[in-house]
This record gives C-alpha cells, structure tokens and sequence, in this order.
C-alpha cells in the first residue's frame, strides 16, 4: 500500500473510511491476479463483462478502479507496449473538460513533460502508474506516467462526492512530471478498442443496479406477501434480464469483429450503454418506490448503493449521447446498421 494511500487527507471521514476500503479492496484484487482479465475481442469477452458486473455487484467504487485497470491493460497491449508488470496498479485519466488542461511538451532528457492539471482521476492514491491524455502542438497523445514523481499532486477537496466517493476521483496537478509516449496523435481514440471499453464500464453500472435490486428481493423474502412489492420485484428482474441480454450481445459482437473501429462498433457501444443506463435509472426508481425511504434513511450499505449507482450511470451523457448516435445512424449508408442484432448466422 502507498504512502499517500494512508497518509492523504481527504474532504470527511466517511469519504476516507470509504476510499481506504475501496483502495484496499482494489490492491488485493491485482494482488491476487484476477485484474488479468481476458482481452476485449479476445473470444472471452463475454467473461470480462461478468466480473466487472460481479465486481458493480459487490462495491461500484472498486468496480470503477478495476475497470481503469483492465482497460488500460487493453489499451497497452493495443497500442503495442507492455502489459503491467506484478504490483503495479493503472488507470486511465482521459477528461477532458474545458476549465483543466494538461499539456505535454518535448523534453530532451525524458521525451515529455507534463504540466497542468487533470480531472477525474479515478485511484489518485492508489494506482501506481497512469494512461493519461494531454494536449501537444500536434493534437492530444496519450502518456504512461508513474505516480510515484515529485510532481504528481492530487489536489485536496476536488472530489466531494457523495456518490462514489470510494473511487477517489481527484483532479490531480502534474508539475514537470515527465511521461512516455504511447501512439501517435489520438491514437487513444482511433484504436478499435476505444468503443469497447465503453462497453465494460456498462457492465459496471449493470452490476451495481444489481446490488441496488438485491435489497428489494431481500425485503420480498422477508415480508408477508404483498403483490405490489412483487410486481416491482418482477419488473426489476424483466429490467436487469433485458440489459443483461444487450450486454451479451455486445459482447458476441464484439468477439465476432475484434478489429472493427467505424460505424458499428461506435453504434453498438452506444446503443449498449444506452440501453444499460436507461435500465439502471428504472431500477432506481422501481426499488425506491416499492421499498420507500427507509432503506435510504437507516441502511447505510443501500444508501451507498443507491448514491453510487446515481453518479456512475452520468458517465452517460444522456441526450447529448443519443443525440450522437440518432448523428451516426443519420450520416451512414442506408442499411449498414440497422441488422446489428440479428447476429451473424
């Protein structure tokens, strides 16, 4: 464990107690090996979306920091470069909103120097190295950086949420911290893989609607029979099946096309996580109108649940992604997407 992982101060104690347990959760996890997910395209993909799924389930805050993790063990052996070395911990910081910037110059004693800051750091404690997006001269280009530099400062009191609290999400201030290159201009953009990573972080998001709807199926058990908190159970279930079916296929699909970086893998990431986050918000209604406030109010597990699955699906930006979707369908050839569910047979 790192120094800054015990040591940092953080914004209240139910933050830090949550972040503690989230980073210790996250190093055991690659510790013990099972952050060697199977590859995107790799014919397990199906396998990789459940355990970020089964990970959602348990704590969502770990599942954010193991999918940067396994994402950027894509990203690397996409890009040609080593896999993570035994201990080392990554993630992937590429935000870019307009008020933070982070560029990149030349330097001849390294290659680049970074210099700015950058948001949305998930595991700014806990993560050794880092895949990060800066601006150059030339365009953005994404770096591997060490967290270990002198100039690498997560900056206090930039994550204050209450939702996903545990992911310890920073912005983080690079001074003069030097960076390896990986690929040429938004090659972090262009690679095939960059649509099906979208795709596990759906199955994130899918896992924790699970973990919210497993207090509704404990109250159905526990309680005398009343049909009104079955049918919420019920249409839960018809919910979390139905997104589960849209995440199979999209793993089928993308086991069937590896390599495919156009049209169709953009359209079936976006379709899924569409699909997926429209599924988690009804979960969150369902089970908040059939259980009412007093889980929220004296369940503090669920209510962390419930937070956490709030803030996560806004990874999702709602009509803004629709809306770049319904963009995508308008501007391709008739007829080149509209059988993507129908397989391949």
């Amino acid at each position: 464990m790192t120094a800054s992982l015990i040591s940092e101060p953080t914004d209240g104690p139910d933050g830090d107690l949550l972040r503690r347990t989230a980073a210790e959760r996250f190093i055991r996890w690659v510790d013990s090996g099972a952050g060697d997910l199977p590859l995107p395209g790799s014919g397990a993909t199906l396998r990789r979306l459940r355990v970020l799924h089964d990970l959602g389930r348990q704590d969502l805050s770990l599942a954010r920091l193991a999918e940067g993790h396994s994402d950027a063990r894509a990203i690397l052996h996409e890009l040609g470069a080593p896999v993570p070395a035994q201990g080392e911990r990554w993630g992937v910081w590429a935000a870019q909103p307009p008020h933070t910037v982070l560029r990149a110059r030349r330097d001849s004693r390294s290659g680049w120097r970074l210099d700015g800051v950058k948001p949305y750091c998930s595991g700014a404690h806990s993560c050794t190295h880092a895949l990060v997006t800066a601006e150059t001269e030339d365009g953005h280009r994404l770096f591997i950086v060490a967290t270990d530099d002198a100039g690498f400062s997560p900056v206090a009191g930039t994550w204050r949420a209450v939702g996903m609290a545990g992911s310890d999400t920073p912005d983080v201030r690079f001074t003069d911290v030097p960076a390896q290159s990986l690929g040429e201009v938004d090659a972090y953009l262009r690679r095939p893989g960059f649509s099906h990573g979208g795709v596990g972080v759906a199955a994130c998001w899918l896992g924790g609607a699970r973990g919210v709807a497993d207090e509704l199926l404990r109250a159905a058990r526990r309680r005398e029979p009343d049909q009104l908190l079955a049918a919420h159970l019920g249409a839960v279930d018809v919910l979390l099946h139905s997104a589960q079916c849209v995440l199979g296929k999209a793993a089928e699909e993308i086991d069937a096309a590896p390599l495919e970086d156009g049209e169709r893998a953009g359209a079936l990431a976006s379709r899924t996580r569409a699909v997926v986050a429209a599924v988690c918000a009804r979960v969150l209604g369902e089970v908040g109108r059939a259980l009412g406030a007093g889980p929220l109010c004296h369940d503090a597990e669920h209510a962390q649940r419930v937070a956490d699955l709030t803030v996560y699906i806004r990874q999702h930006h709602a009509e803004r992604d629709l809306a770049a979707l319904g963009t995508l369908l308008a501007a391709a050839d008739e007829g080149a997407l509209d059988a993507e569910g129908w397989g391949h047979g």
